[in-house]
């Protein structure tokens, strides 16, 4: 078994300008379907939840890069953060054969995530 971790940590302001600029180009290429729903549930809170699955999804592809033959495989809809009945976020990333746990975290100005990925 091998692990690796990665983290990220992100300004809520930057992805707020991301998306005043982008509008719903940037959301469509960065987040998933369900991620999107997902965040825009959360009202005036939604860019601290972006800004969180952002940092996850880095974290994430810091933790997996060694394991990937062309880092240019992956998208960043490849890689899915969604959080259980209890809250709990969890991650999957699609065509990487590995088990993800991801922590994050958020306030007003930043969000930050550490992922483990784990290789049998």
């Amino acid at each position: 078994m091998l692990l690796y971790v990665g983290n990220d940590i992100i300004s809520t302001e930057r992805i707020k300008e991301m998306y005043m600029k982008h509008k719903e180009k940037f959301l469509n290429r960065i987040y998933t379907e369900k991620e999107i729903e997902y965040c825009n549930s959360k009202g005036e809170n939604k860019f601290c939840s972006y800004a969180a699955r952002f940092a996850a999804k880095e974290a994430i592809f810091k933790a997996i890069s060694s394991k990937i033959d062309n880092k240019y495989d992956i998208s960043w809809r490849d890689i899915e953060v969604l959080n259980d009945k209890s809250g709990k976020p969890h991650a999957s990333v699609k065509n990487v054969d590995c088990t993800i746990d991801i922590s994050l975290s958020h306030e007003k100005e930043y969000a930050i995530a550490t992922a483990i990925a784990v290789f049998e």
